[in-house]
């Protein structure tokens, strides 16, 4: 008698499930995991465009015209890049400076393209480092946020 070779039908349909069983679970993950990730990267350009306002204030003495036109508006070209990530590629947060006068500053990172649906929504830092987010799902804190 010949010795059959390959799977059975049964053996295949097993590991069919087990690789479906661990995409169900391992891609959300995986997808909430990038989304964190962006977050963070974007939460220190923001910390990074905060630093760059308080420069343009020592030269300038005010906040006022840091940004390239009335606001809400995004940082001058030639002071911080208005988009995350900072060194190019998709983005995924567009960086404003929002209520800027000669003594106070508000920046935000709003997300946008693959991270438009982030779960903390539109993250905020103030010129005396105060974060918060706006547009946050239900229970999200800047704590959590940030």
């Amino acid at each position: 008698m010949k010795k059959q070779q390959g799977f059975s039908l049964m053996e295949l349909m097993i590991v069919v499930a087990i690789i479906g069983f661990l995409a169900a679970f391992a891609y959300p993950s995986y997808q909430e995991q990038m989304r964190k990730t962006r977050r963070a990267d974007c939460s220190g350009a923001l910390a990074s465009l905060a630093s760059t306002m308080e420069r343009f204030y020592t030269v300038n003495n005010t906040y006022v015209g840091a940004g390239a036109g009335t606001p809400p508006t995004a940082p001058a070209a030639t002071l911080f890049p208005a988009a995350c990530p900072v060194d190019g590629g998709t983005p995924t947060y567009n960086l404003t400076i929002q209520d800027a006068t000669a003594s106070t500053f508000e920046v935000r990172a709003v997300p946008t393209g693959v991270q438009a649906n982030d779960k903390c929504g539109t993250l905020t830092l103030t010129n005396t480092l105060r974060k918060n987010v706006t547009g946050a799902a239900t229970g999200m804190t800047w704590e959590k946020c940030w």
